[in-house]
């Protein structure tokens, strides 16, 4: 599929494309006293002095650009769902996750990936800033686990063409214990 346009996320398009995508269930929510602990491979390991907090299943799309032949990340655009098939979040370029429900946020860099034959790498990522006191306030690190889709298209590209390949994950965030 590709797309020749830029998209803006709203309300109504994120329910449009959970509805289409199907929600992710059996994740924790922010609520939850003990969230479920998640697989990581070691090079995805979290320092220690840092607890689970919250996972959360992610369907979107990894948005790919053309540059100079080659397809080229531009941004992702997912939507993070609770346990109960609920949109709790949004992804998007930065990378940042904002939390729909409190409106807290979180940015963060990768320093560590795990690549996977077929779909996008697995990701340690760590929280660059926060703003609020919600889910995502005081979040130190990010998993991006079981991974799937979201790959590049092969060979090269003309253009200024843009294509969306949809995806899925696990999010699994993290704070420092206290």
């Amino acid at each position: 599929m590709k797309l020749t346009k830029r998209f803006v996320l709203t309300t109504a398009g994120v329910a449009a494309a959970a509805a289409l995508l199907g929600a992710t269930t059996g994740y924790a929510t922010p609520s939850d006293p003990a969230p479920r602990p998640v697989k990581a491979p070691a090079a995805l390991k979290v320092p220690d002095g840092n607890k689970l907090t919250a996972v959360f299943g992610a369907r979107g799309v990894q948005t790919y650009t053309c540059t100079e032949g080659a397809w080229k990340l531009l941004e992702p655009a997912a939507t993070l769902f609770d346990r109960r098939g609920r949109a709790v979040a949004l992804h998007s370029r930065g990378p940042v996750w904002v939390s729909t429900v409190d409106g807290s946020a979180v940015n963060a860099t990768a320093i560590a990936n795990s690549p996977k034959t077929g779909t996008i790498p697995e990701l340690l990522l760590q929280a660059t800033a926060t703003r609020g006191a919600g889910v995502f306030g005081g979040v130190s690190y990010i998993q991006r686990l079981n991974t799937s889709g979201g790959v590049a298209p092969a060979g090269a590209c003309t253009g200024t063409d843009q294509v969306s390949v949809a995806y899925s994950a696990t999010y699994a965030f993290y704070k420092p214990a206290k």
